[in-house]
């Protein structure tokens, strides 16, 4: 678990992708990124469930004990915790790190602060060196005020999160000042529209997160692929083997 933590400090932010099954976090191993996260929205989707549901805990847990023992580091995206008692969520953050995870994102969904840091507590008293990154969703699901993102990050902070993380936060003059702000590595999701991930590093960024991006992609380009065929045009884009595409199930763990 050292290792995933030692990522976040070096010369570059960490590029985080996401996965959402087994062949998706192979391909991603095969591109060479040491570590790889899952995507809740993507593994919601592809279990026919709603983003957020409790229902999420166990196709998550089933996906965590695949990837587990793979050659690649592991954070797993744990959503609120898929519950409101920080037993429980410590209970399945221990479950976690058993199958193999070094860190756990949680989010607080703008629930009360306290309650998420209860969540962050229990989990670091429960699996010490798990890495436990800290969402708020201020930017994502709020209207981003300063002053209540800086209270939940400090919250999170002093509750024991080893990172923190704000999607939907693009402006470099206020990335620059919670940075300025923080005692842990700022984690911010990825965006067209916002900066590249050399001028996030600059900014003191120290890790860069794709979140459900590939697996959007990946849908997109399906749906595209069979509309072309439909109207008589060649499929664009490049597209793996069959063979290739068995080869990344071919060490697939049991789970």
């Amino acid at each position: 678990m050292t290792a995933f933590r030692d990522l976040h400090h070096g010369d570059t932010p960490l590029l985080l992708p996401n996965a959402w099954d087994h062949a998706s976090a192979a391909a991603l191993a095969a591109q060479g990124f040491a570590a790889i996260g899952t995507t809740s929205l993507g593994v919601a989707a592809a279990s026919g469930l709603p983003d957020g549901s409790a229902a999420l805990r166990e196709p998550t847990e089933r996906l965590a004990r695949r990837l587990g023992a793979e050659p690649f580091l592991l954070s797993v995206d744990a959503g609120d915790g898929f519950g409101p008692d920080p037993d429980e969520v410590a209970a399945l953050a221990v479950r976690l790190a058993g199958a193999g995870a070094v860190g756990i994102n949680l989010e607080d969904a703008l629930a009360p602060a306290r309650l998420h840091a209860a969540k962050i507590a229990a989990v670091k008293a429960a699996v010490p060196d798990l890495f436990v990154n800290a969402r708020t969703d201020t930017y994502w699901l709020g209207d981003g005020g300063h002053a209540e993102t800086c209270r939940r990050l400090d919250a999170y902070q002093r509750a024991g999160a080893d990172g923190v993380f704000v999607p939907g936060l693009g402006d470099p003059a206020r990335i620059a000042e919670l940075v300025r702000g923080l005692d842990v590595p700022l984690n911010l999701l990825w965006s067209p529209l916002g900066p590249g991930v050399d001028r996030l590093g600059d900014l003191g960024v120290r890790r860069v997160s794709l979140g459900s991006l590939l697996y959007r992609r990946a849908l997109g380009a399906a749906a595209e692929t069979a509309a072309d065929i439909r109207a008589g045009r060649p499929p664009r884009g490049a597209a793996p083997t069959y063979a290739q595409v068995e080869a990344l199930g071919a060490r697939a763990p049991g789970g």
